[in-house]
């Protein structure tokens, strides 16, 4: 296995490991060769600290292609929630106790390279910090209230953020790192009864499902002998009483539905949406690089950055798709008509993120729409373009039209509309997916493979019915019974 050193400039990192090699985060990015290269940990040193940023899409892509990037683009989510005492494990927290002062001041700062303290002071606490949160270089800040040391925050260093005289100490700890192995945490799920609860929020304006559809599903749990409770976004510390948590609401990475997913995974709930899933769905960089990787067809694609611009239309003509990685819902994309229009949007976008997606233009009457879990297909739908309009859903001057969706049984559908979907979901994991795909004669491409699908009464139940919503409550209470077998051996 290689091991790929991920730098913003070669000049960053004037060192050699045996066994490992240097790149710089734009190659590593664009360049095809490593999207080849199938086995390989990526050390990213590159300036993580913003989201969508160029550290942020190398580690989001090399979970892409099935590289071990450290740090995990979960982790950097974390890191945003405000919360980061939370990551630490009871062990990692009472060693945080006896390790820093008992007395004195009330705030301090560690360094920690690799799981290294730089002053040699409190290795201890370094070594759990990146137990816990596997992140190469970082600077922790502690702050001591009613006698206990708490973690502040996390600040992910970048080797430009380490002062030349004590790079060597990076070089020297990198060396040692390269030579261990680590192993992966386990975590331990919840005793009690069957008990699920769904997130849910009144006031979403684009929920997943409808009231209705959240009746239906908590009926189906009650019929299948567990206790639904509907919980809201103030609800967090009430998870550790369920055995399941549902995310009825619109989740992104930057939103609370992903800390409510992984505090419900690090309590052992079985969670859908669950948070690796949340983290992959929601961009399209990487879904883009995943899909590509496992030859599942999708449109023509180009990834954007500054210096290719000018790439787009020779590459993909006019009309064309531009999309920012974490779209949803119809929202930032945008179909380009003429040149002037390309740069404004592109540019527009680039100021978020250091990656855009653009795409060729595919028009169909209809998207097809198949619902996948627990790597099966669940449903399919035809959602039709809103009336006059290129897309689903039409957004104007304050004002939502949507084109009519129609349900049909999965052996309706096309064969290679089913089989592609499922494909594509299940290089995502076994949880919920709704993977739209646009079909070409006999061609299918693969769009989007979205977490936190709709369930709608009246639409996506269209064939199935109630038996649509016991299905999905089926796999929970089968999961919950499967994890409270395997705690109890």
């Amino acid at each position: 296995m290689s091991i790929l050193v991920v730098v913003n400039h070669q000049r960053d990192w004037p060192f050699e490991i045996e066994s490992t090699r240097i790149v710089t985060a734009r190659d590593y990015l664009t360049d095809p060769a490593y999207s080849e290269n199938q086995s390989a940990r990526v050390i990213n040193l590159c300036r993580t600290d913003r989201y969508q940023s160029r550290g942020y899409y190398v580690s989001l892509l090399a979970e892409a292609r099935g590289h071990r990037p450290l740090p995990e683009v979960k982790t950097l989510g974390d890191l945003q929630s405000g919360e980061p005492d939370r990551l630490l494990n009871g062990s990692a927290s009472d060693q945080l106790q006896r390790a820093l002062p008992a007395a004195g001041d009330s705030a301090c700062t560690l360094d920690a390279y690799f799981g290294r303290d730089p002053h040699k002071r409190n290795d201890g606490v370094a070594q759990q910090l990146f137990a816990a949160l596997r992140i190469p270089l970082l600077r922790a800040h502690f702050e001591r209230s009613s006698r206990r040391w708490r973690l502040r925050c996390v600040e992910v260093l970048s080797v430009s953020d380490i002062e030349p005289a004590r790079r060597a100490l990076v070089a020297e700890a990198a060396r040692d790192y390269v030579t261990r192995s680590s192993r992966p945490r386990v975590r331990e799920s919840s005793p009690g009864t069957p008990s699920i609860a769904l997130l849910y929020n009144d006031d979403e304006p684009d929920p997943p499902s409808n009231p209705e559809a959240i009746e239906k599903l908590c009926s189906a749990a009650r019929t299948l002998g567990m206790r639904p409770s509907i919980i809201g976004r103030d609800d967090i510390d009430r998870l550790p009483q369920f055995d399941g948590l549902f995310i009825r609401d619109t989740t992104g990475v930057n939103h609370y539905t992903y800390q409510f997913a992984r505090r419900a995974a690090a309590d052992g709930l079985v969670v859908v949406d669950d948070p690796d899933s949340i983290l992959k769905c929601t961009n399209k960089v990487y879904l883009n690089e995943l899909l590509s990787r496992h030859r599942v067809p999708v449109p023509k694609t180009l990834m954007v950055h500054r210096d290719n611009v000018d790439q787009i239309v020779p590459a993909l003509g006019l009309p064309c798709i531009v999309k920012q990685p974490d779209s949803a819902f119809s929202l930032g994309v945008a179909k380009i008509e003429t040149v002037e229009a390309l740069h404004d949007v592109v540019d527009r976008l680039l100021v978020e993120s250091d990656l855009v997606i653009a795409q060729a233009w595919l028009p169909t009457a209809f998207d097809w729409r198949v619902g996948v879990f627990d790597r099966r297909p669940l449903y399919v739908c035809k959602y039709f373009m809103a009336p006059g309009h290129w897309q689903v859903v039409k957004r104007e001057s304050g004002r939502t039209t949507e084109g009519s969706t129609q349900a049909l049984s999965v052996g309706e559908a096309p064969e290679i509309v089913v089989r592609t979907a499922v494909r594509a979901a299940n290089l995502i994991g076994d949880g919920l997916y709704g993977v739209d795909l646009k079909q070409d004669d006999q061609q299918c491409y693969v769009m989007e493979v979205n977490d936190n699908p709709n369930l709608d009464a009246d639409n996506e139940d269209g064939v199935l019915k109630d038996a649509l919503y016991r299905e999905v409550m089926g796999v929970f209470l089968r999961r919950i019974h499967e994890r409270k077998r395997v705690t109890a051996s």
